[in-house]
């Protein structure tokens, strides 16, 4: 019998990548996100190369939407193996006391409040069957602040200590719980920080080459495909030209 992943946030980027690598690697899929025309594109897609898909479309910012979608699901894909708390955003660059409160919130109900609800309704059914994993896609902005970052480096501050949290508190079970924290990573993401100034997104990524999706998601995978009694707690993963949060060399002619 197959496993089962429940990818959050899986229409793009890392989460997309996700279900294309867990697809791959025998997985059947619960995929969510808010966009029902392209879950049902990524939907097709897998299932025409033989992996069972079901989509979930729901905001993880909505707690009680969902509630009622996992409630939803059919005994068949009650026993969730793997949890991807992939749904995430950074809105804005601006200083702290010049930030968008509109920004602030949807960071923090999405990156923090959205993953608490997913973990609250999955994780006590893995403590029931004594087996299971957790991964969560942190940052490397949750390790330390930088400029312009405040908030969403606060948000993905309180994913590691989330994440780490539940480590200690499932420790006498054989849940598994882990924090993957990627550097710069070439996705939609920085369109979405600057609300869609495509130009300015790319100016990101300029003169270094960035991770990518698929790079996270072989990080994912790997975690959960260790043996049984082996725990990787925490990955911390960078561009080769990537120091830290904050620290990037960058080619000057590219």
């Amino acid at each position: 019998m197959k496993k089962i992943a429940l990818i959050t946030g899986a229409t793009s980027g890392i989460g997309e990548a996700c279900a294309r690598k867990f697809a791959e690697g025998g997985y059947n899929l619960i995929l969510t996100a808010r966009r029902a025309e392209k879950l049902a594109e990524i939907k097709a897609q897998l299932e025409a190369e033989g992996t069972k898909v079901r989509t979930l479309v729901f905001d993880v910012r909505d707690a009680e939407a969902a509630k009622q979608a996992i409630g939803s699901l059919e005994a068949e894909w009650q026993t969730i193996d793997v949890l991807i708390n992939n749904a995430g955003l950074a809105l804005g660059l601006e200083k702290e006391y010049e930030g968008d409160p509109e920004d602030w919130n949807t960071m923090i109900d999405t990156n923090i409040k959205g993953l608490l609800t997913m973990t609250r309704l999955i994780v006590p059914a893995m403590i029931e069957r004594n087996e299971g994993h957790v991964i969560n896609i942190g940052s490397v902005a949750g390790d330390a602040a930088y400029a312009g970052g405040n908030v969403y480096c606060a948000t993905k501050a309180a994913v590691k200590t989330i994440t780490d949290g539940l480590r200690i508190d499932v420790a006498e079970s054989a849940v598994r719980v882990t924090n993957v924290k990627p550097g710069l990573v070439e996705t939609n993401f920085s369109n979405v920080r600057f609300h869609g100034d495509n130009a300015r997104a790319e100016n990101v990524y300029k003169g270094i080459v960035p991770l990518t999706g698929a790079d996270i998601a072989d990080v994912a995978f790997y975690a959960a495909s260790a043996p049984k009694h082996v725990q990787i707690a925490e990955v911390l993963v960078l561009a080769t030209h990537q120091g830290s949060g904050s620290v990037i060399h960058r080619e000057k002619n590219a």
